[in-house]
């Protein structure tokens, strides 16, 4: 998923707009044109840092300055930045500006749920190659196999449809429309999913 110039531009120009000239940031995939517009933009200053932490004493001196500042960073440099945060900028009451790319969320939320469609499709297949055996149906058990775990649901389709003959292949197909966090970084609303499984019937 390609990370948005426009959303970025958006982003930046807010930050522009509230007086914002030092950001600091470590070289990061998700932020990499909020970072490239920080280096050409003659009004701005960029601070590299070689780990987040030291993102909170840039922006604490440049508060004690005047000077309005930001930081970028991942989810996981707010967890490596936590001392500095706590013991400079809240012990001593310094505002701290952090655009935090929730990204690698996004990953495992994506992770999860395609692990989820992917076993909701296992469970429906089998359910569908037992025949008559399994109640509820292919899509039925492919439903329950989510149970509500996934924001808006999912769809099911199983081929061939109608009347299975024992010894032919069934496959069930779910597809979930996965939406992510960050629709501003990444720059969609919906990433379409689906898992497909295939089973013989009885």
């Amino acid at each position: 998923m390609p990370v948005s110039v426009s959303s970025s531009k958006l982003i930046y120009e807010c930050l522009k707009d509230v007086g914002v000239r030092i950001v600091s940031a470590l070289p990061e995939t998700w932020l990499v044109h909020l970072i490239r517009m920080s280096e050409d933009d003659p009004e701005m200053t960029l601070v590299r840092l070689a780990k987040e932490e030291e993102g909170v004493g840039i922006s604490a001196g440049a508060h004690l300055a005047g000077v309005k500042s930001a930081m970028l960073m991942q989810n996981h440099g707010f967890l490596a930045s936590v001392n500095g945060i706590v013991s400079c900028a809240q012990l001593y009451r310094i505002p701290l500006l952090m655009l935090i790319a929730m990204g690698a969320v996004d990953f495992g939320r994506l992770y999860y749920s395609y692990t989820t469609i992917a076993n909701a499709a296992r469970e429906g297949a089998m359910c569908a190659s037992l025949g008559g055996i399994c109640p509820a149906g292919a899509a039925g058990a492919a439903t329950a196999e989510v149970n509500g775990t996934l924001p808006g649901g999912v769809t099911t389709t199983v081929s061939p449809s109608g009347t299975l003959s024992a010894g032919s292949t069934v496959t069930v197909t779910v597809h979930y429309n996965f939406q992510p966090i960050t629709t501003v970084v990444v720059g969609t609303a919906t990433l379409p999913l689906s898992a497909s499984a295939s089973m013989v019937v009885q």
